[in-house]
């Protein structure tokens, strides 16, 4: 399928899981895809399992250094040009509650998934503002609708990343510019692999958190589909 050929997308976190998989299903719709994560090695494979090598870039980036996240876009611009799709994946997901008080498990999940996103939407929309187009991908979580008492925290920087989409939706109105937020239950991913949490029911797949990412990026320019929630039956 070619629906997005010579659309430029980074996707951020694409060393494995769902990160993954939206690179795959990106490029197999005719993409140029960047992807980044701060495990060389594993984005390499990513990048031959694709194997779209002349469609693709694997940039090593550590989404907590905004010197990192800008670079990314400059590579991704020199590479193939402005860049129309931003995925924002990367993510970590910890156990901490307030009252544990863990302060360096708070600090790693609120740099990573807030400053993390909003290092990676600002060095990539100023330019989609200036033509009119572009579209902000972030993925966010069920845990963004509803506190989980085990993972307060981790839902907190859930629910940040869902207020920071509406809040760009309002901010970008008429702009061209669309942002969408997917938010995934259970995935079955390394992620989620030892949780003891939800046993004998069926995870989602990677891949089906890819197809509603290309659901939202393939719309008309005039569509902006604004929340994707997708769960487990």
């Amino acid at each position: 399928m070619t629906i997005l050929k010579d659309k430029v997308a980074i996707v951020t976190g694409a060393s494995s899981g769902i990160g993954a998989a939206i690179a795959k299903k990106l490029a197999e719709n005719g993409a140029n895809v960047i992807l980044a994560a701060r495990n060389e090695e594993k984005l390499g494979q990513v990048r031959k399992d694709i194997g779209h090598m002349d469609r693709t870039l694997a940039v090593k980036t550590d989404m907590t250094q905004r010197a990192d996240v800008e670079e990314l876009a400059e590579k991704a611009a020199s590479e193939f040009g402005p860049v129309d799709i931003y995925v924002n994946g990367a993510g970590v997901m910890g156990s901490s509650t307030v009252i544990d008080g863990d302060v360096e498990d708070w600090e790693i999940m609120i740099d990573l998934n807030i400053k993390g996103v909003l290092y990676g939407i600002n060095s990539v929309l100023p330019g989609m503002k200036e033509r009119g187009r572009g579209h902000i991908i972030n993925i966010a979580s069920d845990a963004g609708y509803e506190v989980i008492p085990r993972c307060t925290v981790y839902c907190g920087t859930k629910f940040a990343v869902r207020a920071i989409a509406t809040g760009m939706e309002k901010e970008l109105e008429q702009s061209g510019v669309r942002v969408t937020s997917v938010s995934p239950g259970m995935v079955d991913t390394p992620l989620s692999t030892n949780s003891p949490f939800e046993e004998g029911r069926k995870k989602l797949e990677p891949e089906d958190i890819a197809n509603a990412v290309v659901y939202a990026a393939t719309q008309p320019d005039y569509v902006n589909v604004n929340e994707v929630l997708v769960r487990p039956v």
